[in-house]
This record gives C-alpha cells, sequence and structure tokens, in this order.
C-alpha cells in the first residue's frame, strides 16, 4: 500500500509491517558483544538519511538519572539547580524538560516547590514504576508526562526479567494503558536498545504503542536509551549499534514524529555527545543530557555540551544563556562539594587555562590563536593561565594582564622589567626542587613586593 510520510512528504510502500518474533532463546548479538573482548563495530553499508527536524531540544535526567549516581540532592539544592536550568535555557524553553522522582516525601516536596516557582521551562516530568498507584499520583500532582521503564533487549527481557518477548510486551503495553486510563502521557524508555532485536522486538512493540495512541488520542513519546553507550555514530554500520539506523528506523517503519522522538545516551565508549548529536540529525528532536554528565558509570551526555552542540548545529543560541554553565559549576563546587575534573570541557577549572610558554605567548599577542572562543563573552571564563617552569615570560606576562584587569597602555609584555624579575624568580624556585604550579597567592605577593605595592588587584 502506498502512503504519503509525514516525515519525507513522499509516496512510500508500506505494504510490509513487522511482527514479534517471539524467539525460545535469547538473541544475545554474541558476534557482536562475546563479553570477553572489546564489543565490535559491524558495518552493512546500508545508508539512511540525515533529516534533522524543524525543532530539537534538551531534555535533562540530573534529578533523576544524575541524582542516582551522587550522594542525593537537598530539597533547596533541587530547586536552585530547577531555576538555573530555566534560566540557562532561556525564554524559548530549549531545555524543554526535566524529571523528578516522586517516591519519597523529600522527592514530592522538591518537585512541589519547583512547581511553586511558576517557570514555562523546563517542564517537570517524572520517572515511576509502570503500576495504576503510581500513575494516579503523578496525576494527582499535576504531571502531565511520566516515563516508565520498557526494556526491550533479549539481555533484559530473557535474563533480568525472565520472560518471553511476547510475555513482556504484554506487560508493557497493559502499562501503557494504565497509563492512558489515569489521563498521563507515557514517555516510554526502550532501555538497552543497542542490544536489542530491532526488527523483532522494538519495531512491533513501537508499531503498538503507536496504534494504542491514536486510539487513545494520547501521544506517546519514545526514548531510545543507550544504556550501556553501545552507540555508533557512524555511517553505514549495522544494527543495533547503528544511532543513524535506530532513528531513522523508529520514524520510517514506526511513524514516530520526531517530537516524540528522544535520544538518551552513556558515555562507556566515549561516544555520548556525539551519539546525542547524530540523533537531532538524524530525525529525533530531544536529547536527554545531565548537567556535567553526572550519571552511571561513566555517566550520561553532559547537557552543557549539548548546549554547545545546539549552537554549533543550529548556528544560534536561541536564547539560552550559555554563561550560567559557569554559574552552574560553581553551584556543584560551592554547595554541592562535587569535585569537576580540571580538564572538562567548558567547566573544569582548567579548560582554557595554559601551562606552555609558547601557548601563553600565542594568547599574549591574541588570544584567538589558543582560546577555543570568546570564552569570557560565552561563558564568562576569560582564558588564563597557569605559572610553572615551561611558563615563560609570555606567560608570565599574560597572568598579570589578565588577573590584575591590565588594558592597552597599562600592560605588561615580555621586555617589562616585573615580568623579567618574576621569571627569575620562578626559575629559581624550580631550581631549588619545586615540582608544583605556583599559586595565585605566592605570585600575588611577589608582584606587590617587585613592584613595590604599586600594582594591586582591584
Amino acid at each position: 500500500m502506498l502512503e504519503l510520510s509525514n516525515t519525507t512528504n513522499l509516496l512510500e510502500d508500506n505494504t510490509y509491517r513487522y511482527s514479534l518474533q517471539d524467539v525460545a532463546e535469547p538473541n544475545l548479538y554474541r558476534d557482536m558483544y562475546s563479553y570477553d573482548t572489546v564489543p565490535k563495530v559491524a558495518f552493512n553499508h546500508r545508508r539512511v538519511p540525515m533529516g534533522m527536524p524543524a525543532e530539537i531540544w534538551i531534555t535533562d535526567t540530573s534529578l533523576r538519572d544524575g541524582q542516582q549516581s551522587v550522594e542525593p540532592y537537598s530539597v533547596e539544592q533541587i530547586v536552585q539547580l530547577f531555576k538555573l536550568m530555566s534560566k540557562l535555557g532561556g525564554p524559548y524553553g530549549i531545555i524543554r524538560q526535566t524529571e523528578m522522582f516522586v517516591y519519597s516525601k523529600k522527592d514530592r516536596e522538591a518537585l512541589l516547590k519547583c512547581q511553586d516557582l511558576g517557570l514555562t521551562f523546563p517542564e517537570i516530568t517524572t520517572w515511576i514504576r509502570a503500576n495504576r498507584e503510581d500513575f494516579k499520583l503523578v496525576k494527582d500532582l499535576g504531571i502531565r508526562e511520566t516515563g516508565i521503564l520498557v526494556s526491550c533487549s533479549d539481555y533484559h527481557i530473557f535474563k533480568k526479567l525472565k520472560m518471553t518477548r511476547k510475555q513482556a510486551m504484554d506487560q508493557y503495553l497493559a502499562a501503557v494503558s494504565d497509563a492512558f486510563e489515569a489521563g498521563v502521557m507515557p514517555r516510554c524508555h526502550l532501555e538497552d536498545i543497542t542490544r536489542a532485536d530491532f526488527y523483532g522486538f522494538v519495531v512491533p512493540f513501537v508499531n503498538a504503542l503507536m496504534d494504542m495512541s491514536r486510539q487513545a488520542g494520547i501521544p506517546v513519546r519514545i526514548r531510545a536509551c543507550d544504556t550501556m553507550g553501545y552507540g555508533v555514530p557512524y555511517s553505514e554500520v549495522s544494527l543495533p549499534r547503528s544511532v543513524p539506523g535506530i532513528i531513522y528506523g523508529l520514524q520510517h517503519f514506526s511513524q514516530v514524529p520526531s517530537e516524540m522522538l528522544e535520544w538518551h545516551g552513556h558515555n562507556d565508549f566515549y561516544k555520548g555527545v556525539a551519539n546525542a548529536a547524530t540523533a537531532w540529525l538524524y530525525g529525533a528532536s530531544g536529547v536527554n543530557c545531565s548537567l556535567l554528565g553526572i550519571g552511571e558509570r561513566t555517566g550520561n551526555v553532559p547537557l552543557e555540551a549539548m548546549v554547545m552542540e545546539y549552537a554549533s548545529l543550529r548556528g544560534s543560541l536561541d536564547g539560552m544563556d550559555p554563561t550560567v554553565i559557569t554559574e552552574i559549576a560553581e553551584f556543584f563546587k560551592r554547595e554541592i562539594g562535587y569535585v569537576i575534573p580540571p580538564r572538562t570541557p567548558f567547566v573544569g577549572r582548567n579548560f582554557n587555562v595554559t601551562r606552555a610558554g609558547i601557548h601563553a605567548d600565542g594568547l599574549l599577542k591574541d588570544e584567538e590563536i589558543y582560546n577555543i572562543f570568546d570564552t569570557k563573552r560565552i561563558l564568562n571564563r576569560p582564558a588564563s593561565v597557569l605559572i610553572s617552569k615551561t611558563s615563560g615570560l609570555a606567560g608570565i606576562a599574560y597572568w598579570i594582564n589578565e588577573n590584575y584587569g591590565l588594558t592597552g597602555d597599562e600592560q605588561v609584555d615580555k621586555r617589562s622589567e616585573l615580568v623579567i624579575r618574576m621569571k627569575e624568580w620562578v626559575d629559581q624556585e624550580y631550581e631549588d626542587g619545586r615540582q608544583t604550579c605556583l599559586t595565585n597567592e605566592e605570585l600575588e605577593s611577589k608582584i606587590t613586593e617587585f613592584s613595590g605595592g604599586q600594582l594591586r588587584r582591584a
């Protein structure tokens, strides 16, 4: 049967419909996932077209998936993080949603306080056990959408749930029916999709979900969960590891609209950000992230990274305020006590700091030579240098100008007497056996001494 596709706006042959393959033994893809070797990337040379949606956005799981891997946040911390996310996401809600728990009294108190703020974005959603009591709880809290777990790989269905595919599918569909009965929009978390039989289970299951959605008149959001970080962004990769193939397949074979399609990835193989961006490129409107990438094992996709990916792909921040990324990092360090690795992009202490003298020389001449972008303007984090035995005259000059706010004729350079004296002192420190970088306090003390007290920080 020929049908006009809402995705491509072309007539397409949709005669074939994938059916559930209720196999007797689990398909564990042992050729890819042998467990005693690094997982293999197989290619089938099948390409699918890119098709970025008209609208793309970010959703957040810091207060759900992220909070499961650190000490639980206090109510006040949750409320503050919620406000910071709203500020970062801007008036158009590029950070569209955040999900919360509702199980404990503290969970519900935090949720209600966030609701009381009256902020349009991010929309508060939840994650619950798929039973009628929890759906009613969500409805009573005034929440429109909730996440439920619908694990889709045979690793989960056979090994964890001890079910057949049909039994699992029936249980999942019954839970979705309960959600509809409660008047709640379900977000189905297709757990472990990168180890799942895509055509034998995932597509038939999602087809059934879409049929139920149309009959109930209630949308269903599909979250494709790369639970173990096995997803691969490359073109022409075989399923189930192909991120382009998964996103295209859910749209093309299950007619999931872009706005109902979301990617949730982990970073076990350093592909978290690339996979999330690929999901956008191939048709998912949403990518699910956590602040600073905090999440299980190696973490989730860092939300701040996808803010930058959004700006890169769209050519605009569309109202987002990236300076809030620095505020968020400071909040995690100051109020939560979270230690951010110093070289973490955008938020680490040293992400735009150089120690090498030759790099500092370039920064002194024009910071654009060695800084990724205007980090002072975009992130409120000016480029900086650390003073060590490799910093040289240029590094010391740059450090003085930056830390003392010297501009124009006030600036010092490599030939300045103060810089030369500081370099001599630094060299002597390391000749005497010092191994660590010099602290700001040490440098400032010597600058006060060598300048006769004339140069002081404002």
